[in-house]
């Protein structure tokens, strides 16, 4: 049982996180929306499923590539100043791309370069926002309400987005979706503008060089913090990908088709707002004991299909998976926000985030021959038999699970009780 905390306001009473919040939420379902635009401009500019894997891979490249220089700059320079420049340079290729849609149909190469842009400004934005959070928040023990929140709106428009950008797709074009998604990462800048961030102490600049290996250092340091970052891209590489690869190819060949899926993907958006409002306001002694149980939870839908369950079952298990993704995002993020110095916080997150996205897309490319081979279904079984043993040995490294949470008196106060800067 997770403790709950109590006699505390929601963090959206507080004007500048519910400013940073709202402003954010926006943004993420224009982001969530532009996925469905891009693919439908590239198909209706006459490519075909070759065309549209190449643009999609040019926005993920990137995106690993600039990781360990974002979390640099976001440390460097200050993370509100990256989120901001990474903001303007995404509102101006989306409104570009929008452009070009509306006065002609760009050639594939056009979009996966602009594409290729918009995953650079991701590339400097996810370490930046990470780091910025502990700021925005003025008691550090809240830490875990700021991150559900921001997980409950990442989670809220991750199924709201593709449906509405359906809609309008359908009824206006690609066009005007992508026009939106500039509008609100202009409307997230403009929110973050006007939030007071508090200046976090540095000392003598380094070379880029000797802010990496400071950053890894800082990483490597932390025995719970690599291993769940390994545990995290193994699991995207074996469970993950594999399940998002054949999910919607058993579902054609027996569940139903792409009904049956959406059903499905359905469930596990409705299960990670489910878990978002389940660690609202819960403080766990041992989040990262907490976290790694809850992840189990991520075998059930690839266990359901390789068992052969219909599309109710499926997506029961689906539930559990999108419970676990808000459950072990929130306690992750707050734990490395905790424990991790502010000034590395940056570096430290696109280290995190590297690590668990860089075998994703050997995954995703290798799940179909591995099918092929072997049978989907076995695929999907070896695939929640090693989440089960992974989490049963990351639970038996003392390292993870014995961090407790930082009491109020251990939490670091540094960065709050330093004068407000424009960083």
């Amino acid at each position: 049982m997770i403790p709950k905390t109590s006699g505390r306001p929601s963090l959206l009473r507080e004007p500048a996180f519910r400013r940073y919040w709202l402003g954010r939420t926006t943004s993420l379902l224009g982001s969530a929306m532009a996925s469905v635009a891009v693919a439908f401009a590239v198909l209706g500019s006459g490519g075909d499923g070759t065309a549209l894997g190449a643009v999609m891979a040019a926005r993920i490249l990137p995106v690993v590539l600039v990781l360990p220089v974002g979390g640099i700059v976001a440390d460097r320079l200050g993370a509100r100043r990256t989120a901001l420049a990474a903001d303007a340079l995404r509102c101006a290729v989306q409104a570009a791309l929008a452009a070009l849609l509306i006065t002609d149909r760009p050639p594939v190469w056009g979009t996966a370069a602009l594409v290729a842009l918009w995953g650079i400004g991701e590339g400097f934005s996810l370490p930046a926002l990470a780091a910025l959070v502990p700021a925005l928040v003025r008691d550090p023990a809240r830490l875990a309400d700021a991150n559900s929140l921001l997980g409950l709106a990442r989670s809220t428009t991750t199924v709201a987005g593709p449906a509405l950008a359906g809609l309008l797709v359908a009824a206006t074009g690609p066009a005007a979706v992508l026009t939106l998604d500039a509008a609100s990462y202009a409307v997230g800048a403009l929110a973050l503008a006007t939030v007071g961030v508090p200046a976090v102490p540095r000392g003598a600049p380094d070379t880029l060089l000797d802010d990496l290996r400071n950053g890894w250092t800082e990483f490597r340091s932390r025995t719970w913090l690599w291993l769940t970052t390994v545990q995290a891209g193994l699991f995207n590489l074996l469970v993950w990908a594999p399940f998002l690869v054949l999910g919607p190819l058993i579902a054609q060949q027996r569940l139903g088709g792409a009904a049956a899926w959406g059903t499905v993907m359905a469930a596990y958006g409705a299960g990670a707002v489910l878990g978002g409002l389940l660690v609202l306001g819960r403080r766990p002694r041992r989040p990262l004991a907490v976290a790694t149980v809850t992840a189990l939870g991520w075998a059930l839908p690839s266990a359901a299909l390789a068992a052969g369950a219909g599309t109710a079952w499926t997506a029961l298990g689906a539930l559990g998976a999108g419970v676990s993704t808000a459950v072990c995002d929130t306690l992750f993020t707050t734990a490395t926000q905790q424990h991790v110095p502010a000034e590395a916080l940056g570096r430290v997150h696109s280290f995190e985030a590297l690590g668990a996205f860089v075998l994703g897309p050997i995954g995703l490319a290798g799940a179909g021959p591995l099918a092929a081979r072997l049978g989907a279904g076995h695929v999907l079984a070896l695939g929640a038999l090693w989440q089960v043993a992974a989490c049963a040995a990351v639970l038996a490294v003392p390292a993870v699970r014995t961090l407790r949470a930082p009491t109020a008196a251990e939490s670091r106060p540094a960065v709050r009780q330093t004068v407000p800067s424009p960083d």
